[in-house]
């Protein structure tokens, strides 16, 4: 009997771990399915089109997430069908630029198809579109839905078309913040915070139910001015004022009678898909009953015209773009890694070809110490290399993103930009009630000495608190030392616009906090003139990315958690992804406070 059961036992044992086998395999192949899609279609992507053909329309398809640069294939967002389109902002740019001299390029169509864009990478795409108009080329809008985002760009054209049952969400800007006391309170925890700054609210979602009135002075500040350049954009180039963009704003425009559209000149024609495929081919010289529309994409065109690296590829004069986007971490993660970006920075500092340095930052900060180990690196660039330092801002460049560029030559923002935010904080959470009274389960300490850090399992002592107070003190005089140096301002003049508050790219303009409104292209070309380049440079593009799949899986394999909880959650996911965030936290951040704005 015993014998046929160790048989029994073994015979399950076995074929439990053949089942694990096989479903390894089958994961491994799938995933090398996926990845050879990927790569082939990669390889489709670069080699599509080898040519562009005369009368040709550049269509730039508004329809996913707008990055600053391409970014590589992302396995788990195959595996779980969530991959979406990605326009990488440089090669939009370039190939605006490059379309405006190009023969073959009669004009561009914008396909506004809901795609999601930070404010100061619409102003730049707008910028370009403008200067495409300049030489005497045009530019049509088409769309079902245009989201107010999609509409700024869309105003730079020429005309807007719409469908004629479409709609049109313009509203007006409004910061929305999650809170996460309550929840909090429920489950027991009490967030202990050490800050320094009156207006550094990154801290408020998880001790107060609602944003502070330093909170909503700063942000009703800094999303009034930025509303106020965008109204401004809208209403010069739909040709009325700005009364009638905000009575579009105040008057539920997503609920208008399509006519109404045109009658308030938000919109100059209702078209069908097929009737603005005609409306192009005339436009372009085309027959409309013999011929289509000979469109071609941003991709194309790119690969078509071997626009990488932001159209300069060859040149005696090189400059280093290096991109720092997301959260500053110190390792491990997505986002701004320091122990990576730090051999990047140093690398470029002893690189003899490397005539200038342009940091582009999009960041709202993150580890207090990680930023400054970026900020000593980049003055070592300074030093080592005596070459020109620039940082061009995107989106946002706020606390840690601002510590890492205030020590620039030069630095260019947006009026969109959102930065400044010059605070730091600590916080450290107290899990006694959630431990004993929700859990039933206590600790015992037994230790030598009283000097010990804060643990989640009591509230701090007062000695604890005053001893973190002083670790973020200092941590702030640090910070705003490195500003003052920076921006050749005293310290005196830099804690007077601190505290941690947040500033709209014109504000920190005025305020000494940038240099000069732009976006990187700007910045690009006043490098070249500093380095006495011309024409005659090529631009190089750090880190250099790698889009090979197995490398993909590597690092994503130990995400797949992550993945499977981010999949199951949908429209939830930014809780679990804020979860996630405080648990990795370091213990001093220079943060700005995570806000939907929209």
């Amino acid at each position: 009997m015993l014998k046929k059961f160790f048989i029994s036992f073994l015979g399950s044992l076995a074929a439990i771990w053949i089942s694990v086998i096989i479903a390894g395999v089958l994961f491994i192949v799938g995933i090398a399915a996926i990845g050879a899609s990927a790569i082939a279609g990669a390889s489709s992507s670069s080699s599509a089109a080898t040519s562009v053909e005369r009368h040709s329309v550049l269509r730039i398809a508004l329809d996913g997430e707008i990055t600053d640069r391409p970014t590589p294939v992302n396995i788990m967002d195959e595996i779980y069908g969530q991959s979406s389109n990605s326009i990488a902002l440089n090669d939009l740019i370039t190939s605006i630029k490059h379309a405006a001299t190009d023969k073959d390029i009669d004009g561009i169509l914008l396909q506004c198809d809901g795609a999601t864009a930070g404010l100061a990478q619409s102003q730049s795409i707008i910028d370009a579109l403008n200067e495409f108009r300049d030489t005497g080329k045009w530019v049509y809008a088409y769309g079902d839905t245009y989201t107010q985002g999609n509409y700024f760009i869309a105003s730079a054209a020429d005309s807007i078309f719409l469908n004629p049952i479409g709609m049109v969400d313009i509203h007006g800007l409004q910061s929305t913040g999650l809170y996460f006391k309550g929840l909090l309170d429920k489950i027991g925890v009490e967030m202990q915070v050490v800050k320094v700054g009156t207006y550094k609210s990154a801290v408020e979602p998880y001790i107060l139910t609602h944003s502070s009135e330093a909170n909503r002075e700063q942000t009703l500040h800094y999303i009034s001015s930025i509303w106020s350049d965008m109204t401004a954009t809208i209403a010069d180039a739909r040709g009325v004022d700005t009364t009638a963009v905000n009575r579009w704003a105040d008057s539920y425009s997503f609920a208008t009678a399509p006519e109404n559209y045109i009658t308030e000149r938000i919109a100059d024609r209702l078209l069908y898909g097929h009737q603005l495929d005609s409306l192009v081919c005339a436009k372009s010289g085309l027959d409309p009953e013999e011929d289509d529309p000979r469109f071609i994409g941003i991709d194309d065109y790119v690969a078509a015209r071997k626009l990488s690296d932001l159209g300069h590829q060859s040149g005696k004069k090189r400059i280093a773009v290096l991109y720092a986007v997301g959260d500053i971490v110190e390792a491990g993660g997505s986002g701004i890694n320091s122990s990576k970006l730090v051999p990047q920075i140093l690398d470029l500092a002893d690189d003899k070809d490397i005539d200038g340095l342009i940091l582009r930052v999009n960041s709202p900060g993150g580890s207090a110490y990680a930023s400054e180990q970026i900020w000593e690196a980049l003055e070592q660039f300074k030093k080592r290399s005596g070459r020109p330092f620039y940082v061009s801002m995107g989106d946002v460049a706020a606390s840690g993103g601002y510590y890492i560029s205030c020590g620039a030559d030069r630095i260019y923002a947006d009026p969109l930009t959102i930065t400044g935010s010059i605070g730091i904080f600590g916080l450290i959470p107290n899990a006694q009630k959630l431990m004993n009274d929700k859990l039933g389960i206590t600790t015992s300490t037994v230790s030598t000495n009283s000097g010990t850090f804060p643990t989640f399992t009591e509230p701090m002592s007062e000695k604890q608190r005053a001893a973190m107070q002083g670790y973020v003190d200092r941590g702030y005089e640090l910070f705003v030392g490195r500003v003052a140096s920076g921006r050749d301002m005293s310290v005196d003049s830099v804690k007077a616009i601190a505290e941690g508050r947040v500033w709209d790219g014109r504000s920190a303009l005025s305020l000494g906090l940038v240099d000069r409104m732009g976006g990187m292209m700007q910045a690009i070309a006043d490098m070249a003139e500093e380095i006495e380049a011309g024409d005659d440079y090529c631009i190089r593009e750090y880190p250099r990315l790698k889009f090979k799949w197995w490398e993909e899986i590597l690092t994503k394999g130990k995400n797949i958690r992550a993945s499977m909880v981010r999949g199951e959650l949908g429209e939830l996911a930014p809780l679990y992804d804020a979860a996630e965030s405080f648990r990795d936290m370091d213990r001093l951040q220079c943060r700005m406070e995570h806000t939907l704005l929209y």
